[in-house]
């Protein structure tokens, strides 16, 4: 057996490279670093050939600083002659690790004058780099090239794009930056795995997708990327499900007796596929072609083609039965998972469907959802299933906001202890509010502390955090109402152009992402619309009717839409010519069909491309504390609390906020038992105080943030006389009382007196 290096340089060469009678290649030792381990990921792949006696990790045999690979790949390990090997085994014996001091050290660092040498483990352990490149250099940990570090990013933590745990901002060797993006960050053991599975020609940049320069920086910062193609595409039948072809009728009245799944080939009931994307299909006789050599293209391809020029308009045929569709003269597909249907005015299917499918809605031209309401079929859920749907649309929104409230204490980690106190207006928020943020020693990671400058709103009671929750409260309740949002409840940026001069979108997209951080309360009025441009960019948002909060534009949009004939649709046009001129809108129409297109291109000019630019602003004011990002990496949490206003405090909700603590059990069981009946009787209208007057009186806030409360609620039972809240501590004292008749009483005196005085 092959022994350790620190036996070797008192062995033969005949001993050390002879084929011992009883050779293990499972404990057998590297003969270049004299370790049993067998790590790929560390030390390279453990490879022992039984005919030589030998057994070498394969980075150890890279990096050795006197052997080149003089021979072909399939000669002796890898090109690297068997005879070579002896000789660097030889040379390595006799030079000592100033590591581990043992002897065997076949690494050098290059650096001029250094004449520090160890094994590859040993070097690793010590945080030498290693660079799997060109001549294969080593270099110790005094001499090892850094990344450079603005002062800026050399503070804080982000998230790891691979693992998604935090990774400290520290100019350490288990951490590394991404050349590319200033926000990427990684530990170096996510990303040696990464360019391990990947191999050379996938790994690249997780956040811009940039290889080369992702690759050239990693390389000089050791990490070993294996010449070889991704692990995924090494699994044998891994992409077998690609190679069936799609074999479905999507034709909305297919008229084949033995189902949409059923192809006879050569024959009429032939699937045909689109001759574009290949995804869609139609028997031949349900869509009238003679033979299967004749063309056919679904409606979502020849949509794309008819913006883009390069579709022609057939000329019209006499439609068979199946094709009958209510004065409009094109095919009628069923709803696909490429593009599901859905009416624009349905507030349950707007509900019930995430964001990443609502945009990719594009309805066809000639859809009949886009029909005048008196040609619709309406379709009404029994009470018993909407208060199912209902239930678990509740259920599911509270789901995503304990998510997002995860990700928000994330991001709190950039908050540092260092202090920026703003004084405040509350009858002039914004302005105050501006003149704070713009401050020059205002930095969205120090802490907020909060002075209202005028008496009525201050209150002796008012912690820090009280004060910063009801400042935030106040700001994100005149966003709502102010000039730069539009719409009733669901809103939309507005076209201000005094707030585009004045940076005041940026402004506002800043405050929300700072609120949300800090501890303040989400805005929860953004439109779905709004959101996904955010999300997912404006180009890939299909907006929609109630979208548009300019009375006269809606009622123009609906002429055109529900235009019942062709004569009455030009005429509509013709009266509006100057404002469709305006908006860039103005086509040709031929078809009654034209209609849909042309109210497309009115909705998307009006609600999208006219506040291009306010939207820019506000998405880089929400970039502030990387709220953005994270928006975009978790868009069914988010929509949650900035899609939806919180839901009303219930007895369930505030009983999970506390938790209670007691000097004894007994105490403990009696006085949960009185706050249990007392929540209840405050949910059945029972008692004078609301939830909210509870929360307002332990926290100095009426509504829960997004983020939670900092320290978590809780609740002591105490022998005092009547309830203290702590708002420093967020903590319900309560006084042990005899009766529940007791508790109550006391619970509801000393609320209702206290919030009076400080409303007073």
């Amino acid at each position: 057996m092959i022994l350790g290096l620190q036996n070797l340089e008192s062995q033969p060469e005949e001993l050390r490279m002879s084929k011992p009678n009883n050779f293990d290649s499972q404990t057998t030792f590297c003969v270049l670093c004299g370790r049993t381990d067998d790590c790929p990921e560390k030390y390279g792949e453990k490879k022992t050939f039984v005919e030589y006696s030998l057994t070498v990790h394969y980075y150890c045999l890279l990096m050795s600083s006197g052997i080149w690979q003089r021979g072909e790949e399939d000669e002796g390990v890898d090109g690297f002659l068997i005879t070579d090997i002896r000789k660097e085994v030889n040379r390595a014996a006799k030079l000592k690790c100033n590591i581990c001091k043992k002897k065997g050290a076949s690494i050098g660092c290059v650096a001029p004058k250094c004449k520090r040498s160890y094994h590859f483990p040993c070097g690793i352990k010590r945080e030498c780099i290693f660079q799997f490149m060109e001549d294969f250099r080593s270099y110790c940990w005094e001499h090892k090239p850094v990344q450079t570090f603005m002062d800026k990013e050399s503070t804080g933590a982000s998230q790891c794009t691979i693992c998604l745990d935090l990774v400290e901002h520290l100019p350490a060797y288990t951490v590394l930056k991404s050349p590319c993006c200033k926000s990427a960050w990684f530990h170096r053991e996510c990303l040696q795995y990464q360019a391990l599975s990947a191999g050379i020609f996938f790994f690249r940049c997780t956040v811009c997708n940039n290889k080369d320069r992702f690759q050239k920086e990693m390389l000089r910062m050791g990490i070993y990327i294996p010449e070889r193609d991704a692990s995924w595409e090494l699994e044998e039948n891994a992409y077998q499900d690609l190679l069936q072809c799609y074999q479905h009728c999507d034709i909305r009245r297919c008229l084949c007796k033995k189902g949409r799944d059923y192809n006879e080939p050569d024959s009429k009931w032939e699937i045909k596929r689109c001759q574009y994307c290949g995804s869609r299909g139609t028997h031949l006789a349900c869509s009238s072609l003679k033979s299967w050599e004749q063309n056919w293209e679904c409606i979502e391809c020849r949509s794309i083609l008819a913006k883009s020029g390069k579709y022609s308009r057939k000329k019209k045929r006499a439609l068979t039965t199946s094709e009958e569709t209510d004065g409009t003269t094109c095919l009628m597909e069923e709803p696909s998972p490429k593009t599901p249907q859905q009416s624009s005015g349905s507030q349950r299917n707007f509900l019930l469907q995430s964001p990443k499918i609502m945009y990719q809605n594009n309805l066809s031209p000639c859809s009949h959802l886009e029909r005048p309401a008196s040609n619709r079929v309406t379709m009404s859920l029994s009470p018993l299933m909407s208060n199912r749907n209902w239930s678990l649309r509740q259920k599911h929104l509270r789901e995503r906001r304990k998510e997002v409230c995860n990700i928000l204490k994330e991001l709190k980690v950039q908050v540092n202890t260092k202090t920026t106190r703003l004084n405040i207006n509350a009858d002039d928020i914004w302005n105050s509010a501006l003149k704070g943020f713009r401050q020059r020693n205002f930095s969205p990671t120090n802490t907020i502390e909060i002075n209202f400058t005028n008496c009525k709103n201050r209150s002796k009671t008012d912690t820090s955090a009280a004060s910063k929750h009801h400042f935030f409260q106040l700001l994100m309740l005149h966003l709502q109402n102010s000039s730069l949002f539009e719409g009733s409840s669901a809103k939309n940026l507005s076209l201000d152009f005094q707030a585009v001069k004045e940076n005041l979108y940026f402004e506002a997209g800043k405050m929300i992402a700072v609120s949300l951080v800090h501890g303040g309360p989400s805005p929860g009025f953004f439109s779905k619309t709004l959101f996904n441009c955010l999300v997912y960019g404006p180009e890939n948002v299909k907006p929609a009717l109630e979208d548009v909060a300019d009375v006269d534009v809606a009622q123009t949009i609906k002429m055109i839409k529900y235009a019942n004939s062709l004569s009455s649709l030009q005429s509509t046009i013709h009266d509006c010519y100057e404002f469709l001129a305006a908006a860039g809108c103005f086509r040709p129409v031929t078809a009654l069909c034209d209609k849909n297109r042309l109210v497309n291109d009115i909705l998307i000019h009006h609600v999208i491309k006219r506040i291009i630019s306010p939207l820019e602003s506000f998405r880089q004011g929400l970039k502030t504390l990387g709220v953005l990002e994270k928006m975009q990496m978790h868009p069914d949490a988010f929509s949650s609390i900035l899609c939806h206003k919180p839901k009303r405090l219930s007895a369930e909700t505030i009983c999970d906020l506390f938790s209670i603590h007691s000097s004894s059990d007994g105490n403990k069981v009696k006085g949960a038992d009185f706050w249990m009946g007392y929540l209840q009787d405050v949910e059945s209208g029972e008692s004078v105080v609301t939830f909210e007057d509870i929360l307002l009186f332990v926290t100095g806030s009426s509504s829960i943030p997004s983020i939670g409360f900092d320290p978590e609620p809780t609740i002591k039972f105490l022998h005092i006389r009547y309830p203290i809240g702590n708002r420093l501590l967020n903590c319900l004292e309560l006084p042990i009382t005899n009766t529940y008749q007791q508790f109550k009483s006391k619970m509801e005196l000393t609320i209702r007196n206290t919030l009076r005085v400080e409303r007073e």
